[in-house]
């Protein structure tokens, strides 16, 4: 049967407000520059990032380059506010979203230093997760993460995303390094496990990019 053309994809409906009693997330706008740009200037964020952030010039091209990425719907960029204390905690993005296959991403996650193991980016990634699988109707979410970088690693095992396997010389990383790829995925028959999983908590999602 064909789809019809006029029916919402994943794009229309991908960027929206998501949000629970611990974290909003909206997307991403010009108005984020300065309160994105107070938590960034951290160099432990960006260790195992695909891009780096030494500078100001350096944050300035990343979050042009961040909102272009929006704008032009190759990402789907978060904001993430700490409902807490009603401050700015990072960001996050569904990426790579290919509807006809039924998959998408959930990466280029980053939190400031006072928002890292206080449970945000577990709820973040519960919210990227629910709206994948209840509202857009995603069959597998995919992440992927430096091989190097083992929180990332042990916290997707935390939520019980499945390791399949490691991409050798994936991409080049800043100081003429190449990243090995390891990439986990949830499928939408394992989701209710992974949800029940994340709301009993509290084990912290470590950032998968």
């Amino acid at each position: 049967m064909l789809s019809d053309p006029a029916a919402p994809t994943w794009w229309d409906k991908a960027a929206t407000t998501l949000e629970n009693e611990d974290v909003r997330l909206r997307p991403i706008d010009a108005g984020d520059r300065d309160a994105l740009h107070a938590i960034a200037m951290d160099p432990h964020i960006w260790r195992y990032f695909v891009s780096r952030v030494d500078s100001d010039e350096d944050f300035h091209a990343f979050f042009d380059a961040t909102l272009a990425d929006h704008r032009a719907g190759r990402r789907a960029v978060f904001v993430i506010t700490d409902k807490g204390t009603g401050r700015t905690a990072g960001s996050m993005s569904y990426g790579n979203i290919a509807q006809a296959d039924g998959r998408l991403e959930i990466g280029w996650s980053w939190l400031g230093r006072d928002f890292r193991g206080q449970g945000v980016n577990r709820w973040a990634k519960y919210l990227l997760l629910q709206h994948a699988f209840e509202n857009l109707g995603v069959e597998r979410v995919e992440f992927k993460t430096d091989e190097l970088n083992n929180q990332a690693r042990n916290g997707l095992r935390n939520i019980g995303a499945i390791e399949e396997g490691t991409l050798r010389s994936f991409n080049p990383m800043p100081g003429n390094r190449r990243r090995d790829a390891v990439f986990f995925s949830i499928l939408r028959t394992e989701w209710p496990r992974v949800k029940k999983q994340l709301e009993l908590g509290p084990k912290v999602v470590a950032d998968a990019r």
